[in-house]
């Protein structure tokens, strides 16, 4: 039973169909979201909105991500929580039980994985509280398993008072009956099923809390809580030794604001023990860096009117044949120094076509705007349209036209992001660039490399729930033209305990993912890929990847990819087809035994309300066939949080602990937390416990995030930075 930390499940299903029945609010004022981050409720020793154990009806400002870390009594718990909306609530919780065995005695730790959600069906009014209802580790052991229904009120800005009435872990102090019904007994398995069955069943028991801010950084916190705690405490016969004695259902504290980012809370807990809480927060909307710190660009060049230069208009400078050469390196000059490179220019006596790329802007849209205003600075007085193709690994993912006039007439008008995007078009690109353009010389052929730090997680191993390993890592790549690109990274660990776990995951599959330890053994230094890609463009709309050789860590093979993509629609159509073979564990050249064929067709979808949804539908490694749904929300400004779920015709018994495969995923820009232009990101994915079914191979340049960043309804999203 210590093994069995699985606490996993069909969050992400229950969720979506949650979220998918809510009408979506405006996003409020930079203002009011300023205020609401600075004057958010506090989260309590579960990491949801609450008092210090019970919930409330508020909710966290829209978007915030929270991290809570508590303590008390031999128990720990780890939480991440997001406001999914501005109604919706959801939270992944790790806890950590001292010496829990279920079975008397003394023994292990144990470890415990649950999921969360609540949602606020109404809000408050002048006379009436704010109502919500929560799910609270709704699937696996259901050792927190509970439900509730909460109201909150408050007074001025200072005091809100809260009752509720709890079912589940929730119920059991002073019960005031079941309203519902018997509770049923919770069937664990194997972990990862929803326990539909017990939800708002058996006894229920009232709690409430009061919260008062007596300054701006100190909040005093009490409550009633309807947690019997008979596990924790010996009377459950689970459990023989207790962590801690209940000797009153009241519970007392203080949290003290740090900053708008940190909370630090201390209790008084059940009239025996005492316990802390540290809170760290962050939401997309307020940024640490205020406002773009980055060098400003260069003003829009007005050509004189004709009639004041006609000579400045004519159009015999095209009949050059060296016209498209100096006009490239001239616009190099211009960009080069903002981290924009000029791939190729094509110019005609009234238009221009020139492809770009660049390294350092993670925003479409601005480095759109600074390409625009180096035309303007550039160009010759008769060249009126500015065709510009952004190309990423050689692909012209769109190419956005705008004309030059309105360039000039709109840069200082009211509102001028809007009208300039009303005038600008936007269509699919030309594979090829054409037959007289120029190409950039100084930059192809292209070879560049880093040494870099790197860091490497794997979590929720019950024999120790967080490991890591740190090192270097030596990259490199070589593109002689456009669209074919040789890549290779090594690295060396210096330091962590990823490698360090004795326990393998045992399996009913063919190993492919959990093996992974023995990579971690003995794969130092480690040959991490090194591989040739190229991209193309077959036909209109449709975008290709070829990629042969080390694919990544554990697997070596060919990989092929088509994504059908066009420029202003939402949707996309793709499919990738891998032959793939085991790499040895010393990740070196050699190759084990093992061989597969796998591939998806997926199905990807941008939402206008900020949401993404994408369904992969193929083989898996370890021969499994299935799908994998994942829904994430964006923000634009690139912050992006999700989870996902793969179910396959694998069972649960042969997947083993979990069930099935599923996780969270959390992307932050690195330009969200400096304010200067970077798209370089920082990112990680938590799995409950991460086994051999619907699992996928690794591969770098998959087509469909590096397109669409470039197409219009993200550039459309980005549009408020165009003349930044």
């Amino acid at each position: 039973m210590s093994r069995q930390a699985g606490k996993t499940g069909k969050a992400l299903g229950v969720a979506v169909g949650t979220v998918a029945t809510l009408a979506f609010t405006g996003a409020a004022s930079p203002e009011d979201m300023t205020r609401a981050v600075t004057d958010r409720p506090n989260l309590n020793f579960y990491g949801v909105t609450g008092v210090i154990e019970t919930p409330t009806a508020l909710s966290q400002p829209d978007g915030q991500l929270s991290t809570t870390v508590s303590n008390f009594a031999g128990i720990t718990r780890t939480t991440l929580t997001f406001q999914i909306l501005p109604r919706v609530e959801g939270s992944f919780r790790y806890a950590k039980f001292k010496d829990l065995n279920f079975g008397g005695g003394g023994g292990a730790d144990y470890f415990d994985r649950s999921f969360d959600i609540s949602l606020r069906i109404l809000d408050e009014t002048r006379y009436l509280p704010a109502v919500k209802v929560g799910l609270q580790d709704f699937i696996g052991t259901g050792l927190y398993s509970g439900e509730y229904i909460v109201a909150t009120k408050t007074f001025g800005d200072r005091l809100t008072v809260s009752g509720g009435l709890g079912w589940g872990r929730l119920g059991t102090y002073k019960p005031l009956g079941a309203p519902f019904g018997d509770r049923p007994d919770n069937d664990i398995g194997l972990g990862g099923k929803a326990n539909f069955g017990q939800w708002f069943r058996g006894p229920a028991a009232p709690f409430a809390g009061i919260t008062y801010r007596a300054t701006d950084k100190l909040t005093l916190m009490a409550e009633y809580s309807s947690d019997a705690y008979g596990l924790e405490t010996g009377t459950d016969p689970r459990r023989a030794i207790a962590l801690f004695e209940r000797k009153s259902p009241l519970n007392f504290g203080i949290d003290y604001k740090i900053n708008n980012s940190v909370n630090l809370g201390a209790t008084y807990m059940y009239g025996d023990t005492f316990g802390v809480n540290l809170n760290v927060s962050l939401n997309p909307y307020a940024p640490p860096a205020k406002g773009s710190r980055g060098p400003g660009p260069a003003p829009v060049f007005i050509r004189p009117a004709r009639a004041d230069d006609a000579a400045a208009w004519e159009e015999e400078w095209a009949l050059g044949k060296t016209a498209n050469a100096r006009l490239i390196k001239a616009l190099s000059r211009q960009l080069e120094p903002q981290g924009i490179i000029v791939d190729s220019l094509d110019a005609r006596a009234d238009s221009v076509e020139v492809r770009v790329r660049t390294g350092q802007f993670d925003n479409g849209a601005q480095m759109l705007g600074r390409v625009m205003r180096g035309l303007t600075a550039t160009m010759p007085a008769s060249v009126e349209t500015f065709r510009i193709v952004p190309v990423v690994q050689g692909l012209a993912a769109s190419m956005v036209t705008i004309r030059r006039s309105d360039i000039e007439a709109l840069e200082h008008t009211p509102n001028h992001e809007e009208q300039l995007l009303a005038v600008t078009g936007f269509a699919a690109a030309p594979g090829r660039r054409g037959p007289d353009a120029a190409l950039n010389t100084d930059y192809f052929p292209k070879f560049n490399w880093t040494l870099a730090p790197y860091l490497r997680q794997s979590y929720f191993d019950p024999s120790n729930p967080f490991r890591f390993g740190t090192g270097l890592r030596l990259s490199a790549s070589y593109e002689p033209t456009p669209g074919l690109v040789f890549s290779g990274s090594v690295t060396k660990r210096l330091a962590g305990n990823i490698a360090n776990d004795t326990f393998k995951y045992p399996t009913n599959l063919q190993p492919v993912r959990t093996d992974a330890l023995f990579y971690e053994q003995q794969g130092d230094p480690a040959l991490e890929h090194l591989t040739a890609s190229y991209y193309f463009k077959p036909a209109e709309n449709v975008f290709g990847r070829i990629t042969g050789g080390y694919l990544e860590r554990m697997y070596g093979g060919v990989s092929g990819e088509i994504l059908w993509k066009p420029v202003n629609s939402r949707l996309a159509l793709g499919a990738e087809l891998n032959y793939v073979k085991q790499r040895d564990f010393d990740t070196r050249l050699g190759f084990r035994d093992y061989s597969v064929v796998t591939g998806h067709v997926s199905a990807y979808y941008q939402m206008d309300n900020g949401f993404h949804a994408q369904l992969d539908v193929g083989r898996y490694l370890a021969g499994d066939v299935g799908a994998t749904l994942s829904i994430d929300r964006e923000f634009k400004n690139g912050w992006s949080v999700g989870a996902f779920a793969t179910l396959t015709n694998v069972s649960a018994e042969e997947f083993g602990e979990g069930s099935f495969d599923k996780g969270i995923r959390l992307t932050i820009p690195v330009s969200w937390f400096l304010g200067t232009p970077s798209t370089y990101k920082l990112g990680t994915t938590l799995r409950p416990i991460q086994r051999d079914g619907g699992a996928r191979v690794q591969v770098n340049g998959r087509l469909y995030e590096r397109v669409r960043q470039y197409q219009r309804p993200t550039l459309e999203d980005e549009w408020g930075r165009v003349w930044r």
